[in-house]
């Protein structure tokens, strides 16, 4: 399994997104029932999106004990109610607490009448108690959950605060098949912060597929600066970065061949 490290980021790079997505579960698995065995308990963030199907999916393989373990999620749309296709509560509920069974799920109300107070709520429960991990992936513009280029603040006193989506990010859930098109997309949604998402012992980031490419190269060779979020992964030493051929194909020159 060819990894290497690029600045403090480890990366795995597969072949095939069926091998990344069974390294990145294996990873999970073990992270989250190490941490019930020293503590009890553990705490971890799930990113939702098209990129993270197939981890989730190779998850589904492994003894994990979700009866002991809390999920929170990244962000989710302003406005939006939780049975719209879109919704990341939505994908949460289905692909996470209904066939794991977790402990606890902490939902981010996209409904709510205050924004503000919402944020506040969040934050309050992920700073309750230490986070386990963080599983995430990266946008094709770079942002982490959504916090866009040039809005992102790596040293947020906030953990959680509204954000404006922009047009690359509205036209990616366009492509992703979760509008029909750019009009239908929230403009606004509720993220949790750079901080907070690597705020967590373990942080493992997966990024699959062609369209994702240009960020990953982004990712590992542009000046680490807000102007592409993720850039900041090259100083988290407790980040891996899983990536599968298509993803890894822009930036061969800086990656272990792909087994």
């Amino acid at each position: 399994m060819p990894d290497t490290k690029i600045e403090d980021l480890r990366l795995e790079v597969h072949a095939a997104t069926a091998d990344m997505a069974a390294a990145a579960a294996a990873h999970t698995a073990e992270v989250l029932t190490r941490a019930v065995a020293e503590r009890g308990t553990a705490r971890v963030v799930i990113a939702t999106g098209n990129s993270q199907l197939a981890f989730v999916t190779a998850l589904a393989g492994h003894d994990v004990p979700w009866s002991r373990i809390t999920v929170f999620h990244m962000d989710e749309y302003v406005g939006i109610d939780a049975e719209h296709p879109a919704s990341f509560r939505r994908w949460i509920r289905e692909r996470i607490a209904a066939p794991f069974g977790p402990a606890r799920v902490e939902y981010i109300d996209g409904e709510a009448p205050d924004v503000a107070a919402e944020c506040l709520r969040y934050e309050a429960l992920l700073r309750s108690a230490p986070i386990d991990l963080t599983c995430m992936g990266i946008g094709e513009n770079g942002h982490l959950a959504f916090n866009e280029p040039d809005q992102a603040d790596f040293a947020d006193a906030r953990w959680v605060r509204p954000i404006t989506l922009t047009p690359e990010s509205l036209h990616q859930q366009v492509g992703e098949g979760h509008f029909p098109d750019i009009a239908s997309v929230p403009p606004t949604a509720i993220s949790l912060t750079i901080p907070a998402l690597l705020s967590a012992r373990t942080v493992q980031v997966v990024a699959p597929e062609e369209r994702k490419a240009a960020a990953v190269r982004n990712t590992l060779t542009l000046p680490i600066s807000p102007a592409c979020p993720s850039t900041i992964l090259r100083q988290t030493p407790h980040a891996t970065l899983y990536l599968d051929a298509p993803s890894a194909s822009t930036s061969e020159d800086l990656l272990p061949t792909t087994a």
